[in-house]
């Protein structure tokens, strides 16, 4: 969290067909704080990553076990920190 703006916001995957939007440093972390306690074994894996001016894309795969997705994250940066993450699956 000390990486992204006090004003940030999350677009989170689920649910369908939009997802969660979350906005500021306390509610983006609950999120997370509660996505990984719920799923110990969270795992990401950065795929690539294109960057262009204050854009960038990560293609990442998320396992959780016995089961993965694939998706993307589109951030935007504002003074070296993340000031959006909007994340999107495949299928």
């Amino acid at each position: 969290m000390a990486l992204m703006t006090d004003d940030c916001i999350f677009e989170n995957t689920l649910p369908p067909p939009d997802g969660e939007r979350h906005v500021g440093q306390t509610d983006v972390r609950r999120f997370w704080q509660e996505f990984f306690n719920g799923t110990p074994q969270a795992r990401f894996e950065t795929e690539e990553i294109v960057v262009a001016g204050d854009r960038a894309t990560v293609r990442w795969r998320f396992d959780w076990g016995s089961s993965h997705v694939r998706g993307i994250d589109l951030f935007k940066v504002r003074n070296g920190k993340v000031a959006e993450k909007l994340s999107y699956v495949k299928g």
